[in-house]
């Protein structure tokens, strides 16, 4: 294997941060559609990941690119860690717009009492 191609650690932190950031986007959209059923807590853990994973993504990646010494192509991973950045934020902002329609949604869901 050339040694351009192998994953080293400056490719490896990267990829993970984008792996992780790229699965809060996933969870992300689930909590998005799963927000608009009122009444149902299914959002809410899904609502967590997609903040958790997109925060560490962006603060993950955008450390390594800061850090980081040379461009891309250089096999420092910062190509890696811009995508780490860039998946972080959407996950963080769909995260973010379906806790406030999970929010809503329980505000205006009818209290059901015992008596």
């Amino acid at each position: 294997v050339a040694a351009g191609y192998e994953l080293g650690v400056g490719r490896a932190v990267p990829t993970t941060a984008a792996v992780l950031a790229l699965i809060g986007v996933v969870t992300g959209a689930v909590a998005l559609k799963r927000s608009r059923r009122s009444g149902t807590h299914l959002a809410l853990p899904w609502i967590v990941v997609a903040l958790a994973t997109g925060a560490i993504g962006v603060i993950v990646g955008g450390m390594h690119g800061a850090n980081a010494a040379g461009g891309p192509n250089t096999g420092n991973g910062v190509v890696g860690a811009l995508f780490a950045v860039v998946l972080g934020v959407i996950a963080v902002v769909l995260g973010g717009l379906s806790l406030a329609r999970y929010r809503r949604t329980e505000r205006a869901a009818p209290v059901l009492s015992d008596s």
